[in-house]
């Protein structure tokens, strides 16, 4: 049976005792990592979240005690009283090994089954066993130091904004559906039969109310809600360190955001961020990097292949050519013996995931050279392919062609970072951090064949482009800015609309009506026309940032209980079917098959 703490107080944590407590009686509480019986000798590792500590048991130990040391096993929580003393076997590699604790007191609090895998740092153990018991999970040292870790950011986010004159203020959870982005998650409405809430895919509505009412500086550690298809680093749940400013351009935003990440680097692993970051702007990071969060640690950049390939007669560039695409590659220097063919015929099916036809390819080694594609170019095309990619023996050159320049960028923008990843050409010895600005206003939504906001639709164009925006909207340009870290996008912002006029004439060139603006929009541009103040604003995503900062392999190694790529919870089985009473209330009528519990 369970005992109880009556009677006993924590006076240390497992991992606080050292040197200087010999002698001190303590009292620690926690889980049994191990326990080792040697006969007459009893050696428990006690754990809680900040470390282990010896437990010691021998002939000068109450027999009552000594016996319930004897039953103990992993898992088992106890509360421990005994005083503190020199070890004579000292473990080094734990903070306090060089002490034990000389067991006058113990109590079983609990006790337990034998856990589905060992709770241990870097447990080798299935994603989906760990999820279905996340809470055992959660007892590994080194998930807690990744939740302690978050939770080190977020204070320090909330002291530096703090210091800065923001005021934290919380945006409602439940509001009005509106278009331009992804999925919403909806909630039906009992009260209003037939309506409905959605959840916030972030604050970016209230945020800008908060700086018309006169709030000019606010952050929120904000929850937001998208339904999308997940990914290493997305979940349909997640946290953003949001910030929206009055009076300020992009420049004062900026300044703000580098001294942020300076400020937490600096708090919570004492690594020092040198500032101003490096800026480039998106069409640069296209051109030679393929992304607009381009990955600076390594080479690997993107040549334009296009104009020394104009008129060639070999159908797979000249088509994409002629159809208004382009022909861009990348040499993978000196590792022409290490790609073998196998391999970049792996390569080839692998990046048709980004749109690529195929992958082009010539291996220059020593033992000789091959191709895929250069004999079905004229001599010349093939020396200016090479010059222009500086190719050597020993290079491996890899080229895309599509008639959708974004295939080109998407595949060759992954590709280099496969190639980075699998020959460890990364340099990682410090955080590589830049801007991209100069966003296009507009992307062309294929599908549904209009021009959509890059950002969202409140985020003001360029001076230039006013005059592009009824006329020639592909080339207007948004006063958009991201921060990217190792080639992570780890925050964006832009400045905003003030102006109701050029915030209808943004609705209209996404081809909203005037009565689609004020339906969906209307509380916005209503109360714009009271004295709306210039403002820009940024949001983090503190889950990515998290990750990066403390070495993640995903952002779910971060969330205390984050969902699995089907957006579903196996330790509680969310989602799940639910009372046929509730459906009732709220009016809703389920098909059968919809309504089944899973398996």
């Amino acid at each position: 049976m369970a005992e109880l703490m009556t009677g006993l107080t924590r006076t240390h944590y497992c991992g606080e005792p050292r040197l200087q407590d010999v002698s001190k009686e303590v009292t620690v509480c926690g889980w049994v990592q191990r326990q080792r019986d040697l006969g007459q000798l009893i050696f428990i590792d006690l754990r809680d979240r900040t470390g282990i500590l010896q437990l010691a048991f021998d002939d000068g130990t109450d027999r009552a005690v000594f016996e319930k040391a004897f039953t103990a096993r992993g898992e088992f929580v106890l509360a421990a009283r005994g005083i503190v003393r020199e070890r004579s076997a000292k473990n080094m590699d734990i903070p306090t090994g060089e002490v034990e604790v000389a067991v006058t007191e113990l109590r079983v609090l609990a006790k337990s089954e034998t856990p589905p895998f060992e709770i241990t740092e870097n447990s080798n153990v299935k994603e989906e066993l760990r999820f279905k018991h996340r809470y055992l999970d959660l007892r590994r040292p080194d998930m807690q130091e990744k939740i302690i870790g978050r939770h080190k950011i977020v204070k320090a986010a909330r002291d530096y904004f703090d210091s800065r004159g923001f005021i934290e203020i919380e945006t409602p959870n439940l509001i009005k559906s509106t278009p331009e982005g992804a999925r919403d998650y909806l909630v039906p409405s009992r009260v209003f039969p037939g309506s409905f809430f959605a959840l916030p895919q972030s604050p970016q509505l209230y945020k800008q109310l908060l700086m018309l009412s006169g709030f000019d500086r606010y952050m929120q550690i904000a929850r937001c809600f998208r339904d999308e298809d997940l990914r290493a680093d997305r979940q349909p749940e997640f946290t953003q360190i949001d910030l929206e400013m009055s009076f300020v351009d992009e420049e004062t935003v900026m300044e703000i955001g580098e001294g942020f990440i300076k400020d937490v680097y600096k708090k919570v692993l004492d690594i020092d961020i040198p500032t101003p970051f490096r800026r480039m702007t998106w069409h640069e990071a296209m051109e030679r990097f393929g992304s607009d969060k381009p990955d600076l640690r390594f080479g690997l950049e993107l040549v334009d292949l296009s104009q020394v390939l104009q008129g060639t007669e070999f159908r797979v560039f000249g088509g994409a050519l002629t159809a208004g695409g382009s022909v861009r590659g990348i040499n993978l220097k000196g590792y022409a013996d290490q790609l073998s063919r196998k391999e970049i015929d792996k390569l080839t099916e692998w990046i048709k995931a980004y749109g690529a036809m195929g992958l082009a390819w010539t291996r220059l080694t020593e033992q000789g050279e091959s191709s895929s594609y250069e004999k079905f170019l004229a001599p010349n095309e093939v020396t200016a392919v090479r010059n222009a990619l500086g190719a050597e023996t020993g290079d491996v050159l890899l080229l895309v062609a599509s008639p959708k320049p974004k295939v080109v960028f998407d595949s060759l923008g992954a590709l280099r970072c496969e190639l980075a990843a699998r020959f460890d050409l990364i340099d990682k010895s410090a955080p590589n951090l830049l801007w991209v600005t100069d966003f296009p206003l507009f992307e062309f939504d294929e599908d549904e064949n209009r021009y959509v906001a890059m950002h969202h639709p409140f985020t003001a164009p360029t001076k230039e482009s006013l005059s592009l925006l009824e006329t020639d909207p592909a080339k207007a340009c948004a006063r958009a800015y991201d921060m990217v870290l190792n080639g992570n996008e780890i925050g964006g912002g832009s400045v905003r609309i003030n102006d109701p006029e050029l915030q209808q004439r943004m609705f209209r060139a996404l081809g909203f009506s005037e009565e689609q603006a004020q339906a969906q929009f209307g509380f916005l541009t209503d109360a714009f026309r009271y004295g709306a103040p210039p403002h820009a604003g940024m949001a983090f995503g503190l889950d990515r940032l998290v990750m990066l900062m403390l070495g993640g392999e995903s952002i779910r190694d971060v969330i205390a209980f984050p969902k699995m790529a089907n957006s579903g919870e196996l330790m509680t089985g969310a989602p799940s079917a639910v009372d046929e009473k509730q459906l009732v209330e709220l009016g809703i009528r389920q098909a059968e098959s919809a309504n089944t519990p899973r398996s």
